[in-house]
């Protein structure tokens, strides 16, 4: 209503103008001293080109001016009227969001209410306000994103970054980044690691849409299930088998510099902007858009973006209670939800028999020793880990998995899920019902490939994720690492990995690459998995039981557990203490040559898996500081008569 007052006020007078123009025109036309004939001849009134006389059209001519010029005004006018006040409500939530920053806790209650007031009093009024527009120094609107606050630019003594909620409202985002890095995973760390060991005055800026700071995957299903302090949830601070306390962030808030900064940083260096994720990629303009809108530009380009749990099928159909009663692991909220789940139910059933879900059964079993909570692990493979390991040691692990307190039960496949008495009912296709209070689903990952449509990025149809060449280039300044990267290994094919080890290899060549390294994939990425502190085994290449396998085994001692592993190597991510130049000139063991174990019980010993009479994987099963070794067999790529003769490399019979 003020709106249409306002331009009904600026309109009248020009209408009452015009009609005034109109009539004097008439008079005179009539009313001229007599030298003008009083009756306008009918003939002057009908000649013209428009049928009008001279006077008539031009006064016809200035009443349609006057007219347009009317409405053109009115729409000029409503529109700057409209653009001045979301102008002024900006300025105003910035001035808000500012000042809560500023105050103190006590302070932030009266703010508001000011501010508040401010608001109801910049309703536009009939008078046009003058534009205003928000100096350099003042915060730009708010967003749904949080980043490192203050203290992540500043010494800090402490490994933990502040909570998520601490951050503030909003944060500037930098519009260009010489190295952007999509996704806060390992690769992400590993490549901004390695581009700034080449480039030390580089910029390296990482998005995520995670809460949280770069940190490390393996411990949310090992270390941390096993620490007696309770407030590990909330510190993420684990003691590793060896009884060392470390952090599961990669490094401490002080070690990366604020968003705001980096592109006014004389030295560079590493920031991250924190939940928020790049929606939209254009390849041709090198730059991404945020799901904010914000868009930044870049030289080079890192997607590191992992991959997404998969569910199952029947759970994602059988309604909402069941899904809010189902956890898919993958991140530290996962690890928190799961942890507060295990302490106020009675029973979880973990779906999936590989590696997340033999270390969580595992875990989860120990603390029902401790609590009463039953634990539930099924498959549809015959024994734990069976698309791995070999069928015997497939079998042995299933006890031990049993020893722990699981409940195993194999060659199950899930028909359906449902909510029953405040119960989960899991009805298996051979008829069985099993009931619990929780579901734990550990079915694999899909690669988070969401990008690829509008960077037209090219997706491998048969291992899945973004498909790049032997230096992980998907483009010329696009490159690909992590669990998202079907990469080209030079020895073994078209591969794609999900490990952390291989995140840290690939993450790093990709970094090179990015400073004009130009290396392709050699360096065999391996990865472990621990059943506990006192079983593990470490493995690289293809390992796939489907394969011809060979295995030697010898008696296992005190020192042959992970936690012995870490105590010599002083880290529980045993891939941080590897060196590659280890395996040049091994040494070979004296003792008898050792033959193939056939007895249920496998200490320690190596696993050999073949395609065409070579070997293309290896696991060593507690084993551990040996892998430099195994790296250097499959990458010679040989044809071995008598892989005992090959065993004694890694010295499994020393006491």
């Amino acid at each position: 209503m003020l709106k249409c007052r306002t331009v009904w006020k600026k309109l009248a007078p020009l209408a009452r103008a015009s009609s005034n123009v109109c009539r004097q025109n008439l008079r005179k036309a009539g009313l001229n001293n007599g030298r003008i004939p009083t009756c306008v001849p009918a003939a002057h009134m009908s000649t013209g080109p428009q049928g009008f006389g001279g006077d008539n059209l031009k006064y016809a001519l200035l009443v349609g001016a006057t007219f347009v010029g009317g409405i053109t005004y009115a729409i000029l006018t409503l529109k700057g009227d409209q653009k001045r006040f979301q102008e002024r409500i900006d300025e105003i939530e910035s001035r808000q969001h500012k000042a809560l920053a500023q105050q103190s806790p006590t302070e932030v209650q009266p703010e508001a209410s000011a501010v508040e007031a401010t608001e109801t009093e910049a309703v536009p009024s009939p008078e046009p306000e003058p534009e205003v527009t928000p100096s350099p120094e003042e915060p730009s609107p708010p967003a749904e994103a949080a980043a490192p606050d203050a203290e992540a630019a500043a010494p800090s003594e402490t490994t933990e970054p502040p909570p998520a909620d601490s951050t503030p409202a909003s944060v500037k985002v930098p519009q260009h980044a010489p190295y952007l890095l999509i996704g806060g995973g390992t690769a992400s760390f590993a490549a901004a690691r390695s581009i700034r060991a080449r480039d030390p005055g580089a910029k390296v800026l990482i998005v995520t849409d995670e809460p949280d700071l770069p940190y490390m995957r393996p411990p949310l299903s090992k270390e941390l299930w096993f620490a007696d302090d309770p407030s590990v949830p909330e510190t993420l601070r684990f003691k590793q088998w060896n009884g060392k306390e470390r952090s599961i962030y990669f490094q401490p808030p002080s070690f990366y510099i604020n968003p705001e900064n980096l592109e006014s940083t004389e030295n560079g260096g590493v920031a991250v902007l924190t939940s928020k994720k790049v929606v939209y990629m254009d390849v041709r303009g090198n730059k991404v858009k945020l799901d904010d809108d914000t868009e930044i530009s870049y030289d080079k380009c890192l997607i590191a973006t992992g991959g997404i749990p998969r569910n199952l099928q029947v759970i994602e159909r059988a309604g909402e209670e069941v899904k809010q009663r189902t956890t898919l692991f993958r991140k530290i909220e996962d690890f928190k939800a799961l942890d507060k789940v295990s302490r106020n139910v009675n029973s979880i059933t973990i779906v999936g028999g590989g590696f997340l879900g033999s270390e969580l059964a595992c875990a989860l079993g120990r603390r029902a020793t401790e609590t009463g909570l039953e634990v539930i692990q099924m498959y549809p493979e015959k024994g734990n880990m069976g698309k791995v390991l070999p069928e015997y040691l497939s079998n042995w692990t299933t006890e031990k998995v049993k020893r722990e307190g699981v409940k195993v039960i194999s060659e199950a496949l899930v028909k359906s899920v449902s909510c029953k008495d405040d119960k989960l009912e899991i009805q298996l296709k051979d008829g069985r019902l099993v009931k619990t209070d929780h579901i734990v689903a550990a079915v694999g990952l899909e690669p988070n490939v969401d990008l690829a449509k509008s960077a037209g990025l090219e997706v491998d149809s048969d291992f899945g994720g973004y498909r790049v060449n032997a230096e992980l280039q998907a483009r010329s300044n696009i490159w690909v690492a992590g669990d998202a990267a079907c990469f080209y290994d030079i020895r073994l094919g078209r591969r794609r990995v999900e490990h952390h080890d291989h995140a840290v290899v690939s993450g790093r060549l990709a970094g090179e690459n990015m400073t004009g390294a130009n290396k392709p994939y050699w360096h065999q990425s391996m990865f472990w998995s621990d059943l506990g502190p006192d079983v593990g085994y470490e493995a690289i290449g293809i390992v796939d039981s489907s394969l011809p396998t060979v295995g030697v085994f010898a008696k296992a001692t005190a020192k042959d557990t992970p936690r012995a592993a870490t105590e010599k190597s002083g880290t529980g991510i045993r891939s941080e203490s590897e060196t590659e130049d280890t395996a040049t000139s091994p040494v070979v063991s004296v003792t008898p040559t050792p033959t193939v174990q056939h007895r249920d019980e496998y200490g320690k010993g190596v696993i050999f898996y073949l395609r065409d009479k070579v070997v293309v994987g290896i696991i060593l099963w507690n084993v551990f500081n040996r892998m430099p070794i195994a790296r250097k067999i499959i990458k010679d790529g040989e044809e071995h008569a008598d892989l005992n003769e090959v065993a004694k490399l890694f010295n499994i019979h020393e006491d």
